[in-house]
């Protein structure tokens, strides 16, 4: 495979695309978003009245606008709104709240924040801590109760904001600064990854490129729209080959196959333990009775992988990448290897290299360092952290912080991540908040937080705790404090109790030895005591 050749007048930029789409594929149905579907024509029209109603209030190229919304045809009509107007939009994850919702809003300068009314309580609790906010935007679903913002927010509709005036159409460039996705912080707190036009569509057509999908396809996704596998290798994919897309806000394993076969999807994005979800299903008679001809996505469990081709009939193409470089080794339709993240990328060369930056040879692990082939595919910085920025893209290379080894035929295994995060069914946790969130906890002295093996493939979050002297921890009034404060996925799941955690003579905390040691029979388990953790 070969870097997409794209035509002369191909639209460089997220709003110019959107308009191009429509002039070319007019009433043809483009999105079903949680049943509500739009033509192609009327993406194009609907967001073209929200980027009115936008602009009405101040808003245009350069604005930071926050987004913190579930699944919906109103979502894409902002986001694809904000493309228009050269906005710079930050999706934010809508388990997010307290502290680290506050960050992500007040580092990323956002002076206008849009949310679905079921978030907005999680807004007016951080409100007072956001002196750049000025616009409240809220899309009202009708059952929530009345929120009191501070008076000095403007609040509007989103409702009221579909005008019918013409919108603006400010000079965008393609490599302009298109979004900022926050990846959870390692040793630190989370870092915004500004990409920018070029990187968005360009992932797109390549995905488009690596599955071979046509104006046929209907693709099918149910992850959410602050995380690039849906905007760009699901949205943007399907409207790029000319197919449509079904998008639900929440996935079932128990209809998944049933809603493929009654909107003829033929291909679906995967992501951490669906696969396993979806094999550990009783089986059925019709289960290689369906439509779906490819999935796209990582990791595929090897020894399942024969098995779920054989009986519902999928083949795979998996790829190893991450928001500030996606899709850099691919693991191809026409050459899978069952257990590999696959070879190179024509998009990027892709290295691993030992602890003083020197290539390794095959077989030999070591970090995995990428570089891109073209301008402006990747990461262009972590927004307002100049040194995280300069210490990934060290001697030319963007460092993963991951663990892979090639074979000799130039396939990447990926091994571990040498970073201190967490990955709990397709959420990156980081520990650093995690460990922040519960040693504010007045009984708690110290903690450490860390991945265990999950029974769904992945990890499950487990944190050692150390409680201060002469005190006693409530271990379910630590577990509601982490709910008020941390994503609902960053709940540990496990708690141990210990006198000490181990540590070097430098006094940095020895996380591989409670790793080792796994859930011990000491350990608190929430599931095991039916602590429900509330979203």
């Amino acid at each position: 495979m070969t870097i997409v050749q794209l035509a002369p007048d191909a639209p460089r930029t997220m709003g110019d695309w959107v308009r191009e789409r429509a002039r070319r594929y007019g009433d043809k149905h483009a999105l079903d978003v949680a049943d509500v579907r739009r033509t192609y024509r009327e993406v194009d029209a609907y967001s073209d009245r929200m980027a009115a109603g936008l602009a009405s209030i101040g808003l245009g190229a350069g604005s930071h606008v926050c987004t913190m919304m579930k699944n919906s045809v109103h979502s894409i009509d902002v986001w694809f709104a904000l493309c228009k107007l050269g906005a710079v939009e930050i999706p934010v994850n809508t388990a997010n709240r307290g502290a680290s919702l506050q960050y992500m809003i007040d580092q990323s300068d956002s002076g206008t924040v849009v949310v679905d009314e079921e978030y907005l309580d999680r807004l007016a609790v951080v409100a007072g801590g956001l002196p750049k906010l000025g616009h409240v935007v809220v899309l009202r679903e009708g059952r929530g109760a009345e929120v009191e913002l501070p008076a000095r927010l403007a609040l509007h509709e989103l409702a009221d904001l579909y005008l019918d005036d013409d919108p603006p159409r400010p000079e965008v460039d393609r490599y302009d600064a298109n979004v900022i996705m926050y990846t959870s912080g390692t040793t630190g707190p989370a870092k915004g990854v500004v990409l920018s036009h070029e990187a968005n569509l360009d992932l797109a057509r390549h995905t488009v490129a690596l599955m071979g999908y046509t104006e046929d396809d209907v693709l099918y996704t149910a992850f959410p729209l602050f995380h690039i596998n849906a905007r760009y290798t699901s949205v943007i994919a399907a409207m790029e080959c000319g197919g449509s897309l079904v998008m639900d806000q929440r996935f079932s394993v128990s209809r998944f196959w049933d809603i493929c076969r009654k909107k003829g999807v033929t291909a679906f994005n995967f992501q951490g333990a669906l696969l396993l979800m979806l094999f550990k299903q009783p089986p059925r008679p019709d289960d290689a009775d369906n439509p779906v001809r490819v999935a796209f996505g990582a990791p595929v469990p090897p020894e399942i992988c024969h098995e779920f081709t054989e009986r519902f009939g999928v083949r795979f193409a998996e790829v190893y990448g991450m928001t500030e470089v996606a899709n850099t080794v691919e693991n191809r339709l026409d050459a899978y290897r069952v257990g590999a993240a696959g070879r190179e990328s024509p998009r990027f060369e892709v290295r691993i290299v030992d602890a003083e930056d020197q290539f390794v040879p095959a077989g030999v692990a070591g970090e995995i360092v990428v570089r891109p082939k073209k301008p402006g595919i990747m990461i262009m910085e972590y927004y307002k952290m100049p040194e995280a920025t300069v210490r990934a893209f060290r001697n030319l290379w963007f460092h993963t912080g991951d663990r892979g080894r090639f074979d000799e035929d130039g396939y990447l295994y990926f091994l571990d991540r040498m970073k201190d995060a967490i990955r709990r069914r397709g959420e990156n946790v980081s520990s650093w908040e995690v460990e922040k969130v519960v040693s504010s906890f007045p009984s708690v002295l110290e903690a450490a937080a860390y991945g265990v093996p999950s029974e769904l493939s992945e990890e499950e979050v487990m944190i050692a705790v150390v409680p201060r002297p002469g005190h006693e921890v409530d271990v379910v009034a630590l577990l509601e404090h982490c709910v008020d404060n941390l994503a609902h996925f960053a709940v540990p799941r496990y708690v141990r109790f210990l006198d000490e955690l181990p540590k070097t003579p430098s006094q940095r905390v020895e996380k591989y030895r409670l790793r080792e040691e796994g859930v011990t029979a000491d350990t608190w388990d929430r599931e095991e005591h039916g602590f429900v953790v509330r979203r």
